[in-house]
């Protein structure tokens, strides 16, 4: 069978239990039709790039599948179907990458990062000495610009 990728966007107003449920429910969906779904992620509720239906943000979910044409069909249709459903795009792929997406990967190298309350041992720049520190030129020292003798012409 070939492999799908699917990508739904629910409503912003929506819980967390309501998107899984969306999400249970189509999964049912393909698995009644002779698919299986072989991945499911949520990627939370992110910034949509312009407004649906009055909404500027939604809960996004990916679904990876091996299943048949009509099963996918079927997905499509009831997801045109759902209200609570602003966008889909089902693609189809070559093979199943088990490893987590890009978004994810993405999502959990930002937590890795240290907080703005955790870079108290850092030095200060102030304190690195790695950039030499500016010395005030002696008084007696006349800038460059000032030592030039003047021509005859500027005079």
């Amino acid at each position: 069978m070939p492999f799908y990728e699917s990508v739904i966007i629910a409503r912003q107003d929506l819980s967390t239990q309501q998107v899984e449920a969306l999400t249970e429910q189509m999964t049912g969906v393909v698995s009644d039709n002779g698919g299986k779904v072989e991945k499911t992620e949520q990627w939370g509720l992110r910034s949509i790039a312009y407004k649906i239906k009055k909404n500027r943000k939604g809960h996004y979910t990916q679904l990876t599948m091996d299943a048949p044409a009509p099963a996918i069909a079927e997905l499509e249709r009831q997801l045109r179907l759902n209200e609570d459903v602003l966008r889909s795009l089902t693609l189809r792929i070559d093979e199943i990458d088990m490893e987590p997406s890009a978004i994810l990967a993405a999502k959990s190298s930002r937590d890795d990062r240290p907080r703005r309350g955790d870079r108290d041992d850092r030095p200060r720049r102030d304190d690195r000495g790695d950039r030499p520190k500016r010395d005030a030129a002696p008084a007696d020292e006349a800038p460059a610009a000032e030592a030039a003798p003047a021509t005859e012409g500027e005079a």
